[in-house]
């Protein structure tokens, strides 16, 4: 095949990434060479990853962009953020319910303005990119305003983005609940006329978006699996297991039910593509239906900590064999920064259920937001990583970022020791540039 040089552009560098398997091992290049070009369908994708002095000579006279003393990276993957949430972040509360109803629930009462709406999005797209995140699964409100200005917005910066109309018709404000007389069919309705406009185009994905099962009527949810069935290719998101009061409530309202998790399997909402929030308060069958499901957990740890919901049992996930990756969850989670929520991984993991904890290892933390979490979401090999076939999303980061960085990274003899330190180190100022679709 000839190739056509002037499609395509290099950046040299030093990189990080993951082997293409479903794994966290870590590959990484002193001195490497990131070979992004348009393929057959016009987007731009990795071509080629490894040593420069190994790669040059197979591009010759392409234009290489050096960035000495930098290291590129996967653009981060985030599986659970709430973008009407911005505004709440640090709100103090007793615990998940209270904060949701003194801060939350007034809050996206505001997103039936489209105006207030576009502007949140606007903020909210440019943070996530700034923060280093090029992909992302997020919730927005129950107003079919604040979803369409979310694609927007995601739609003109290039960020992949999943979102979906935020399902619920009962136990919330009034004004808060989906519209229509009959809300749970009204709802559902919009849900697919979203689908319609948005999922597919560019870079845009739909979810279908129970709140969670509390705030959703046996036939909301019932319609919504229903949904899902017609529409294969959409995902699904939702909360599942947070908080012991949130789950004594689900039991009320479900007795019929195995547990809250299986609420959903018994509504036809657990499957491949399917992303169930938090999944803290988990039994041995709740695993085994997650893994047997194809259904993926998102792992918040900066939000279960502020919140003081518990610790996501990674020894038992590992053990069951599901899928899972890592999610910032915005407003109750703390920050947009990946930094910080690989942190608190590493917290949750030393602290969680079983008595011996783990201790996540550097790679796995940082592949639990990347390219783990890309697997979770069913974009292996998409997004995620830098392996050839990978829509060219990287972020391009500068170790030498504030004082304290730069001191304890040159210090590094190993990888695990770099990435820790930029990890436990590392903020906005770290992310010197997102890449994304193949342009800063």
């Amino acid at each position: 095949m000839t190739l056509n040089l002037r499609t395509m552009k290099a950046y040299r560098a030093s990189i990080f990434h993951f082997a293409p398997t479903d794994t966290a091992q870590a590959l990484w290049e002193d001195d490497g060479l990131l070979v992004v070009g348009p393929n057959a369908d016009g987007v731009q994708v990795v071509q080629a990853v490894g040593a420069y002095r190994k790669l040059i000579d197979q591009y010759p006279g392409v234009s290489v962009e050096h960035w000495s003393g930098r290291i590129i990276a996967p653009g981060f993957v985030d599986m659970h953020v709430h973008y009407p949430q911005t505004n709440i972040i640090g709100s103090p509360a007793a615990g998940l319910l209270p904060w949701l109803e003194n801060y939350t629930f007034p809050e996206e009462k505001r997103f039936e303005s489209p105006q207030y709406s576009i502007e949140a999005a606007e903020f909210f797209v440019k943070e996530l990119l700034r923060n280093g995140v090029t992909t992302a699964l997020c919730f927005a409100s129950s107003h079919p305003e604040s979803v369409n200005a979310l694609f927007a917005q995601a739609q003109q910066h290039r960020l992949r983005l999943i979102t979906g109309l935020c399902l619920m018709d009962r136990n919330a404000p009034a004004d808060l609940l989906n519209r229509g007389a009959d809300a749970a069919t009204q709802s559902l309705i919009d849900s697919e006329a979203l689908i319609q406009r948005w999922h597919g185009v560019d870079r845009l994905g739909y979810a279908i978006t129970p709140r969670f099962a509390p705030t959703c009527s046996d036939l909301q949810l019932r319609l919504a699996g229903e949904l899902a069935q017609r529409y294969p290719s959409v995902w699904i998101q939702s909360h599942a297991a947070e908080n012991r009061d949130e789950i004594a409530w689900a039991r009320q309202l479900f007795p019929q039910s195995r547990s809250y998790l299986s609420t959903y399997a018994d509504f036809g909402l657990m499957r491949a593509r399917a992303v169930y929030a938090h999944c803290i308060h988990l039994d041995a069958q709740d695993r085994s239906l997650l893994r047997d499901t194809g259904t993926a957990a998102a792992v918040c740890p900066t939000s279960n900590l502020f919140l003081g919901s518990g610790f996501f049992d990674y020894a038992q996930a590992e053990s069951a064999g599901f899928a899972y990756g890592l999610a910032s969850d915005v407003g109750g989670g703390t920050s947009f920064s990946p930094f910080h929520t690989m942190l608190g991984a590493y917290y949750a993991g030393r602290e969680g259920q079983t008595k011996e904890g783990v201790s996540l290892t550097p790679q796995h933390l940082w592949w639990q937001h990347s390219a783990g979490a890309a697997r979770a979401l069913g974009l292996d090999g998409v997004v995620g990583n830098l392996a050839p076939g990978c829509e060219a999303d990287f972020v391009v980061l500068n170790p030498q970022a504030t004082p304290l960085l730069a001191r304890r990274t040159a210090l590094a003899s190993t990888l695990d020791e770099l990435l820790f330190a930029m990890i436990v180190l590392g903020d906005d100022r770290l992310v010197e540039r997102t890449v994304i679709a193949g342009a800063a």
